[in-house]
C-alpha cells in the first residue's frame, strides 16, 4: 500500500501494517509556562511565521521551539483539541513522540560502545547475534553495525512487511498492541532481503533504503553487548547526564502523559480525521517521548561534541546519498541523523525527523551545535500525499528559516 510505504519512510511506528502508531506513557505532570525568550523580535516573528504556515497546511496544532547559548524563543499555533469547547492552545511544554528521532540516540549508544572498545562498526550482526538473521536469503554474516546505522544493509522494513487494513477501525482494534524486537525482526525476515550489502561497497554508497529494521536490530546488539536493557542505556548515558526530566522510554504504555495535544491522523478514504492519541510505540527504532526544549538539548550536546569522541561523531557525521526520503533535494544519511543543504549556510544542517499516527517530529541543529530547532504537529496526513507533502515542506521551510544565519 502506497500510503504505508510512504510514511514508514519516517517513521517509528510499529504493529502490524494494517495499525502503526507509536506510543507513550505516564509520566509526572507539569505546569504549562510559556519558555524564556531570547533572540529579538525578529527571530520570534519568523518562528511564528513558520509555525502559522504548518497550521494552515491543516494542521490542528503546532509548537516549535529554537534554542540557543543565550536562550530559547519558542511559537505555537492551534489548538490543543479541535473537538473541545474552551479550544485551548496547544501547551508550551507538550510531551509528545518524537518517532523516528529515536533513531539518533540509539545510533549515539552504539557509537558510545565502539569508542569504549566494546563494539566495532565492522563487526556482523552475526558476531554478536549468532542466527538472528537468517532465511530466505537474508545473512546476518553480510550485515555490519555500518550497514544497521547508515540504512544500508538491505533489510527489509518490518512495518511494511505485513499487509493489513489501513483504517480508523484497524487503528483502534490495535492500538494497545505490542510487538517484541524478535517479532518485529521475524516480519522482516518473512521474505527475501532487498539486496545482501557488498563487501567491496562497506560504506553504502551505492544502495540505500530507509528501514526500521535496522534500528531494531541496532536495540538488539546493544542489548547483547552492555547485557542491559536498550532503555536503560539510553537513560544512563543520554537522558540522565544531559538532565531530559521530560524525556523518556515509554515501554508498552500507549498513552501520552499530560501536557500534551492531541494527535490526529487522516486516513484514506476517510471525511475528516481521526483522533490517534493512544497507541504502542516499539522500542530503539522509534519509541521516545521528548519536549522540544529536550529534544533540542539532545541536538546541541551531540553536535557540540557532549555525547560522542571525535572519532565517533566523526563517523556518525559520513554520510551516504539518498532517495526518496523527504521531500527537499541534496540529501545525505549518516549513523541515526542526516545531513541537507541550506540557503544562506555553506555547511548545511544535520537532522532526522519521526512521524507516528497523530504526530510529525522535525528537527535541525547547525554543525557546530550551536543553534537547534526543534518542532512537533499534531496531526499526519494519510489520506492525501500532496497534503502530506506541504505540511512537510512548511516545516523543512520553518526549520531552515530558524536555522539561517540572520533569519527573520
Amino acid at each position: 500500500m502506497r500510503e504505508t510505504r510512504e510514511i514508514s519512510r519516517r517513521t517509528g511506528l510499529t504493529a502490524a501494517a494494517a495499525a502503526l502508531f507509536t506510543g507513550a506513557a505516564a509520566a509526572p505532570s507539569r505546569a504549562a509556562a510559556a519558555p524564556a525568550r531570547s533572540g529579538g523580535a525578529g527571530p520570534r516573528r519568523a518562528l511564528q511565521r513558520g509555525v502559522d504556515a504548518i497550521l494552515a497546511t491543516g494542521a490542528s496544532g503546532v509548537l516549535a521551539e529554537v534554542q540557543d547559548a543565550h536562550g530559547r524563543t519558542a511559537a505555537r499555533a492551534g489548538v490543543a483539541d479541535r473537538d473541545a469547547a474552551g479550544k485551548e492552545p496547544v501547551p508550551w511544554d507538550a510531551y509528545y513522540r518524537i518517532g523516528s528521532d529515536t533513531k539518533t540516540f540509539t545510533a549515539t549508544v552504539v557509537l558510545q560502545l565502539v569508542g569504549e572498545g566494546k563494539l566495532k562498526l565492522t563487526d556482523t550482526v552475526e558476531r554478536w547475534l549468532p542466527g538472528a538473521i537468517r532465511g530466505h536469503g537474508n545473512d546476518g554474516r553480510r550485515i555490519t553495525v555500518t550497514n544497521l546505522l547508515r540504512q544500508t544493509s538491505g533489510l527489509n522494513d518490518y512495518l511494511t512487511a505485513e499487509s493489513g487494513d489501513f483504517t480508523p477501525d484497524a487503528y483502534r482494534r490495535n492500538r494497545f498492541r505490542s510487538q517484541s524486537p524478535k517479532e518485529q525482526l521475524a516480519a522482516a525476515l518473512d521474505r527475501p532481503p532487498r539486496w545482501l550489502p557488498d563487501a567491496d561497497d562497506p560504506a553504502g554508497e551505492r544502495r540505500w533504503e530507509y528501514s526500521n529494521t535496522n534500528y531494531v536490530v541496532a536495540g538488539m546488539l546493544i542489548e547483547e553487548v552492555t547485557g542491559h536493557p536498550w532503555a536503560q542505556e539510553v537513560h544512563e548515558r543520554i537522558i540522565e547526564p544531559l538532565g531530559l526530566r521530560a524525556t523518556f522510554t515509554p515501554g508498552t504504555s500507549p498513552y501520552v502523559p499530560r501536557p500534551t495535544a492531541t494527535g490526529y491522523t487522516y486516513f484514506p478514504g476517510q471525511t475528516g480525521p481521526t483522533e490517534t492519541s493512544l497507541g504502542f510505540g516499539g522500542g530503539a527504532d522509534g519509541c521516545l517521548i521528548s519536549t522540544t526544549h529536550d529534544h533540542g538539548v539532545f541536538l546541541r550536546a551531540l553536535l557540540g561534541g557532549r555525547l560522542l569522541r571525535p572519532a565517533q561523531l566523526a563517523a556518525m557525521r559520513t554520510t551516504v546519498p539518498v532517495r526518496d526520503w523527504i521531500p527537499a533535494d541534496g540529501v545525505r544519511y549518516g549513523m541515526g541523523i542526516a545531513w541537507r543543504p541550506v540557503a544562506g549556510r555553506e555547511d548545511g544542517i544535520w537532522f532526522h525527523g519521526g512521524t507516528s499516527l497523530g504526530c510529525v517530529s522535525e528537527a535541525g541543529v547547525t554543525p557546530d551545535g550551536a543553534t537547534a530547532v526543534t518542532s512537533a504537529a499534531f496531526t499526519l496526513r494519510l489520506d492525501d500525499a500532496e497534503a502530506n507533502e506541504r505540511q512537510a515542506r512548511a516545516t523543512l521551510r520553518m526549520v531552515d528559516a530558524a536555522l539561517r544565519p540572520h533569519s527573520g
